[in-house]
């Protein structure tokens, strides 16, 4: 008990334990310690940092502003830590359980194939798999890497590239039977345009006029998709006009399932593919290193 009432990760441990269980006492019996003990290091911490971090009331306890941004960076930290520790012990091996959070078409796709021989590679490292397309936060969800499709915005985490593919319209030809192919973006306005349910860097679809003007369309009013990988099966199934990396579609263009649209007025635009994370150096754990040069080897996006 000693140790986490005089070192400054004991501080931050003991902080994040009372914020993850809502409650001093539960802290209290979690670290082995005595609610006073635990209210006394939480107010020497405030005290310390000259700010307040949590709230407290009969009933609940409510982070302030500051409050959760440390929460933020202490459960980094705390990770980090044990990282380290396990990496010491183990020679830096890679070990431990490596969290993963991946758009869906890639995850579905590309890495999944990948994982039975990413197990055999690194027996002791356990991956914790979740896919979406929404844009997560790393330090909320407790993610190690997270694969991400598109622009990326402006954040202090590292990025590396997996690759990049130029982007295309699709459409089924059971679909283009039924109500005609566009011959123009403007023809668009007809049809049924398959968009996300969620928002997006960059909402609308690019395309080049005759003239070399730039135009946006924006897919309003048709079906919403959680992800890409059901506006793929949606516009396979006939439902409506899709936009996709090419390299997500190519084997149902291969096969004459899906059919390029509107090539003249593309304006060849790329969708990149990053893995991105928290940390870089000899300060990465050595599962998330061993992942993510993993990737590079294996993954082929063009």
């Amino acid at each position: 008990m000693a140790r986490i009432e005089v070192n400054r990760s004991g501080e931050i441990e003991v902080f994040v334990r009372v914020v993850e269980l809502e409650s001093f006492s539960a802290a209290a019996r979690d670290l082995k310690m005595t609610p006073s003990a635990v209210s006394k290091l939480v107010a020497r911490l405030e005290a310390r940092l000259g700010t307040r971090l949590l709230r407290r009331s009969t009933r609940r306890l409510q982070l302030t502003p500051e409050g959760s941004a440390f929460f933020q960076s202490g459960v980094r930290i705390l990770a980090d830590i044990q990282a380290a520790e396990q990496e010491a012990a183990a020679g830096a091996a890679p070990r431990g359980r490596l969290r993963v959070n991946s758009n869906v078409p890639f995850g579905q796709n590309r890495l999944i194939p990948l994982l039975p021989e990413f197990a055999a590679r690194y027996p002791d490292v356990a991956v914790d798999l979740v896919l979406t397309d929404r844009v997560v936060d790393l330090f909320e969800e407790r993610a190690d890497v997270a694969i991400r499709a598109g622009a990326l915005a402006e954040s202090s985490l590292i990025a590396r590239k997996l690759g990049e593919s130029r982007m295309v319209v699709v459409a089924a030809p059971s679909y283009l039977e039924a109500h005609g192919r566009p011959e123009a973006p403007a023809d668009l306005a007809g049809h049924a345009l398959l968009g996300f349910c969620f928002s997006r860097i960059h909402e609308g679809w690019p395309f080049i006029g005759e003239n070399g003007e730039k135009i946006s369309v924006l897919p309003a009013g048709g079906t919403l998709v959680s992800d890409g990988e059901a506006m793929r099966l949606m516009a396979l199934a006939g439902t409506g006009i899709a936009r996709h990396a090419r390299w997500h579609v190519q084997p149902d263009i291969d096969a004459g399932r899906l059919v390029t649209l509107l090539e003249n007025f593309n304006p060849g635009d790329l969708e990149g593919v990053h893995a991105v994370y928290v940390g870089q150096g000899k300060f990465l754990p050595a599962r998330v290193r061993a992942f993510l040069d993993f990737l590079a080897e294996k993954v082929q996006i063009g």
